[in-house]
């Protein structure tokens, strides 16, 4: 079934794709793909071709993205570091396609999710054809040493969960992106993401649905019933790489220092980013 629709898709949608849109998804470096089209981790730049347009119909026309700083990010391998929110991730698919559409070399960004999300049943082989990634540091690590970009949410699932009151107000962040930076000399990309945190306005947690559904929350969305992200306007904000020295067996305390600079770069440029829109729709 999934087969009959890729073909539908590839006769009827392909033809029809925007000639710079085209181009610019073809001029995306393309590493290790086996005689069917596929890399080891699933993805498959076809499915990425005649899916794309829907990221880039809603990054144009539904949160109306604009972009800051992106010509910061350097080109080859980059942890790309941001807040996390907004209970579905439309946060990571914005910053994915901006890294398509506006950076001046066009980067395919592999968008690290949650372990739970790869039980699900379609959305878990459809996210390796469109080339995430189970959020496994040893993954990571041959991405990046194969010069390859990843983004990752260091919040995790306490991120995208947050509820309203909470909005802006980074969560903890992981310590394993930044022991992967630092064993791989990979420069760390900060990223803010103004406006996820309006799209769908939490205000509880139902701890026992969310147990009994077996998902990391359940989230009360007001005045939504579910979490079909609110049309907000969505700026996001590059901040200048930071590379940071060690080889990734430095003390916890070490480790945690250089993880609390990001999360304080990132933090800072939350709060200026708040204080110059005057609207979470305009």
């Amino acid at each position: 079934m999934a087969s009959g629709l890729f073909k539908w898709a590839k006769q009827h949608i392909e033809p029809g794709l925007d000639p710079e849109l085209l181009q610019r998804l073809e001029s995306v470096p393309k590493k290790n793909l086996n005689a069917f089209g596929v890399d080891q981790f699933g993805f498959d730049p076809e499915v990425l071709k005649i899916t794309f347009p829907i990221a880039a119909w809603i990054y144009k026309n539904y949160f109306r993205c604009d972009v800051f700083g992106i010509d910061k990010a350097p080109e080859g391998r980059k942890l790309v570091i941001s807040n996390h929110s907004g209970q579905l991730p439309f946060d990571g698919m914005m910053i994915f396609t901006a890294f398509i559409l506006d950076a001046l070399h066009p980067c395919f960004l592999r968008g690290m999710v949650e372990r739970w999300v790869s039980e699900l049943p379609f959305v878990s082989s459809f996210y390796a054809r469109i080339g995430q990634i189970v959020g496994e540091p040893s993954i990571c690590q041959k991405l990046l040493e194969a010069n390859e970009s990843v983004l990752v949410f260091p919040e995790g699932v306490k991120g995208i969960s947050k509820l309203f009151q909470d909005r802006y107000q980074l969560a903890q962040f992981g310590h394993g992106f930044m022991r992967l930076a630092l064993q791989t000399k990979t420069p760390i990309v900060p990223v803010a993401v103004i406006g996820a945190e309006e799209q769908a306005p939490a205000i509880a947690n139902i701890v026992p649905l969310a147990k009994l559904m077996n998902t990391p929350a359940w989230p009360l969305i007001f005045p939504q019933l579910v979490p079909i992200p609110m049309p907000v306007k969505y700026r996001i904000y590059f901040g200048d790489p930071m590379l940071f020295k060690g080889d990734g067996s430095e003390d916890d305390s070490i480790v945690g220092g250089y993880v609390e600079q990001v999360r304080h770069r990132i933090q800072t440029m939350l709060n200026k980013g708040r204080r110059k829109r005057k609207s979470i729709f305009y």
